[in-house]
């Protein structure tokens, strides 16, 4: 093949092809510094990243051996890879989330977490999730307190907020009403896991976005007697539990900021709209007794279905009940309406009735509340 000789540039020339080089070069540099925060590839069982310079991301698959990967971007994370499935009415097989403060030894860069809850004023936070459709899960957003200041293991209370579920699957524990708490409603699930105690709040639907005070949630829990204020916050995660796939799943962005300082002495949302009077009648034998119990609502709207929490002094047990759900057996006991009689109006009442039997001496159950608000 024959090659012809290059043609001499002008100098002229020469200034503009060399002009037209620096500004290719500068178009190449201006397009590639995205690249330059390149995403970080998670794989690893436990492994984790640091993103914005102050939350951790963790790939947290704990739950399987399947593989998940997750890659953190600048502002959070997406689930990459998440393969395998585990049964609906058992744990998720992982809870791939970043979060601000200490969890199993790691404490996120700069936090001010653990902190003693009463010395908290605020705990502001921010998350959007991106959510798919060909997966069972659910988006979490944890908070976890307790007694001590501890940065390692598992803490007593975990406080769950469920912004959005997909497929079968339910908070742990069982329903025991519903609350208000930063300006929404909730369903309210109380229950154990067999190493902590865990409080779940149920979004009504699917919620994306949203801004908040963690501390109403922690306050909330507190007035429920499942921590105290000598408890310490430890951390606040947000993430997804996922049972089948997650695959796209993402944390878009998260903020989390603890204010310390003293909490506002007065309420920080109007009361709740549910309020009520409980009259307990019992008929008492040696060993043995029958009770009916009249719930009076006296919120101004009504209730349907409502619940109604109870606790039985020790060596109580019921042994049956009817115009009403009523469980566990003994300890803290929920009673739910059954279908003909699951409302109760406002200024109304419904009553439903159970058998049980004691040891010692006779006393009346306590604590009465009625979907979640304290009865007289």
């Amino acid at each position: 093949m024959r090659v012809s000789p290059p043609r001499p540039r002008s100098p002229r020339g020469a200034l503009v092809a060399l002009f037209l080089a620096l500004v290719a070069v500068a178009a190449t540099l201006v397009g590639a510094a995205p690249d330059a925060r390149a995403d970080t590839l998670i794989c690893e069982q436990y492994g984790t990243a640091t993103v914005q310079g102050r939350y951790v991301v963790q790939n947290n698959r704990w739950g399987t051996a399947a593989a998940q990967c997750v890659t953190a971007t600048d502002t959070g994370f997406r689930v990459t890879r998440a393969d395998g499935s585990v049964p609906t009415d058992g744990p998720p097989k992982a809870y791939p989330s970043l979060f601000n403060g200490c969890h199993y030894t790691r404490c996120s860069p700069g936090t001010a977490l653990p902190a003693r809850l009463s010395g908290i004023a605020s705990a502001p936070s921010a998350v959007s999730y991106g959510f798919v459709g060909d997966a069972v899960y659910n988006a979490s957003y944890d908070i976890w307190l307790d007694p001590t200041p501890r940065t390692d293991g598992v803490n007593r209370t975990e406080i769950m907020i469920w912004f959005h579920r997909n497929g079968p699957v339910q908070p742990i524990g069982a329903p025991v009403g519903t609350a208000t708490v930063g300006g929404r409603s909730w369903q309210v699930w109380t229950g154990g896991n067999g190493s902590n105690d865990v409080i779940s709040f149920v979004a009504p639907s699917a919620l994306a976005e949203w801004d908040f005070d963690v501390m109403d949630f922690v306050r909330e829990t507190v007035a429920r007697g499942m921590a105290g204020n000598d408890w310490y916050l430890t951390s606040v995660q947000a993430g997804f539990e996922p049972w089948q796939n997650g695959t796209g799943l993402a944390v878009h962005s998260f903020s989390s900021a603890v204010h310390l300082g003293t909490p506002p002495t007065g309420p920080t949302e109007p009361a709740p709209a549910t309020a009520c009077a409980v009259t307990f009648a019992p008929n008492v034998w040696t060993g043995g007794y029958t009770a009916n119990v009249t719930v009076a609502h006296t919120g101004p709207a009504a209730l349907e279905p409502w619940s109604l929490t109870f606790t039985l002094p020790e060596g109580q047990r019921i042994t049956q009940a009817w115009n009403a759900v009523v469980s566990p057996s003994s300890g803290a006991v929920t009673a739910t309406g059954a279908a003909h009689n699951a409302r109760i109006e406002a200024g109304g009442s419904q009553t439903f009735g159970f058998q049980g039997t004691y040891g010692g001496t006779f006393a009346p159950p306590s604590g009465f509340r009625l979907d979640g608000v304290a009865c007289t």
